[in-house]
């Protein structure tokens, strides 16, 4: 993670019926100049949006999966940290997908095992095939594995909890 961005996670403390205000108020205390915050929470924390904005800072939101959002709040007038999303530098136009050649269902498998079985199998694919899996979160953690692998990859959000990952694999020699 980078050192000018700190995450705070506020889902256990609100799943035990804490308040996290006063840690995020902490946490933001303790921020070095240029430093972002990295706030997880299973709402979209919208009031906390005005008080940032008092201290100083501008807020970029994203939905994560089940219903939980990552709120980057960063100091104004730096640019506002992206969300944590895949390096798109894989990613492939969806008219030039060839059938895929290979489908492993991942569903219900705790990480790391979808992450090793989708690796796994892409080691005994050739060159040009499409693997085709299907996950209960999007695979985060694959995307930058694929990247570094030489695969092209799309994600296809297909409902709650229901991922599909096409891979077009690569030379494996990884990307330039």
């Amino acid at each position: 993670m980078n050192a000018s961005l700190q995450t705070l996670d506020v889902r256990p403390i609100l799943a035990n019926g804490g308040e996290p205000f006063g840690e995020i108020m902490q946490a933001v205390a303790k921020l070095g100049q240029g430093q972002s915050l990295r706030l997880l929470a299973p709402f979209k924390p919208v009031p906390l949006f005005e008080v940032m904005k008092k201290k100083g800072f501008s807020h970029r939101a994203s939905a994560l999966e089940g219903g939980d959002w990552e709120v980057i709040f960063s100091p104004e007038g730096a640019p506002v940290a992206a969300p944590s999303v895949p390096n798109a530098s894989g990613t492939v136009p969806a008219g030039e997908w060839p059938a895929p050649s290979r489908s492993v269902n991942n569903r219900g498998l705790m990480p790391p095992e979808p992450l090793v079985i989708t690796l796994e199998t892409l080691a005994g694919m050739q060159e040009g095939e499409v693997f085709e899996g299907f996950y209960d979160r999007e695979p985060q953690l694959l995307f930058p594995e694929l990247d570094s692998r030489g695969h092209r990859y799309k994600t296809e959000k297909q409902g709650p909890g229901e991922y599909r990952v096409l891979i077009l694999c690569g030379s494996g020699e990884g990307a330039a």
